[in-house]
């Protein structure tokens, strides 16, 4: 049966628009650790699932993300489990952002570090040295000093991932992170792909603030964070 390519986003993506990212083992592939610590089989047949379960062996950690939850894999302890809604959006619901756009910049090799660090604080998912390059990230400063960032992690063919959006204690509740979900969003579907993110179900406030721009849950997905041993 056919499936639809953000049912396996990772899968899609590697295979895909950012197979230059990908570390192939036979039915599975990876991300290059500096980039993403998901992996993903094409499917779950017994030689798929022996494929990830030796590349995950092989680079001691990952995360799985699919709507199928993941079967045991030998040699593979799930060190957590979560579930998560993948949302989507073909059409925003406001033209303008939801609020003035502040100076949001574009983001650069030269800013890496401020956003490693900011993701390091504030934990908005995965984020490694190269997880910057996978796609575009905005940022708003302050001061010369990144506050608040968004950007793109996951491209499949006409889909675009909206992710690391995340802002700085300190200036949480000045719509930093609406406006630049907002941004990157609308820059994704202006290049004529849909934007979709994902967020974990208990994230009540995040999944009502993504509805509120226009977002809508497609799919719940299961991801499972895996350590060899």
């Amino acid at each position: 049966m056919s499936r639809h390519p953000l049912d396996r986003p990772i899968w899609s993506a590697l295979t895909g628009r950012q197979a230059s990212y990908a570390i192939p083992g036979g039915r599975a592939a990876r991300f290059h650790p500096d980039a993403a610590v998901f992996a993903a089989a094409g499917d779950d047949s017994p030689e798929a699932l022996d494929d990830l379960a030796r590349i995950l062996r092989e680079a001691g950690v990952g995360v799985v993300l699919q709507t199928d939850p993941t079967p045991p894999l030998p040699g593979l302890t799930v060190e957590k489990q979560g579930d998560v809604v993948q949302m989507v959006t073909e059409r925003l619901a406001s033209p303008t952002p939801p609020r003035p756009i502040e100076p949001a910049v574009r983001l650069t090799d030269a800013d890496a570090a401020e956003m490693l660090a900011l993701a390091t604080l504030t934990e908005p998912g995965p984020f490694f040295p190269q997880t910057h390059r996978l796609g575009e990230f905005w940022g708003v400063k302050q001061d010369g000093r990144l506050i608040a960032m968004a950007g793109e992690r996951m491209r499949l063919d006409g889909f675009t991932e909206v992710s690391g959006v995340c802002t700085h204690p300190d200036h949480r509740g000045h719509g930093h992170g609406a406006m630049l979900t907002w941004l990157v969003a609308s820059r994704i579907l202006a290049r004529g792909e849909a934007a979709f993110l994902h967020c974990y179900i208990s994230n009540t406030g995040a999944v009502g603030l993504y509805e509120a721009l226009g977002f809508r849950v497609r799919a719940q997905m299961t991801a499972s964070f895996l350590r060899a041993g």
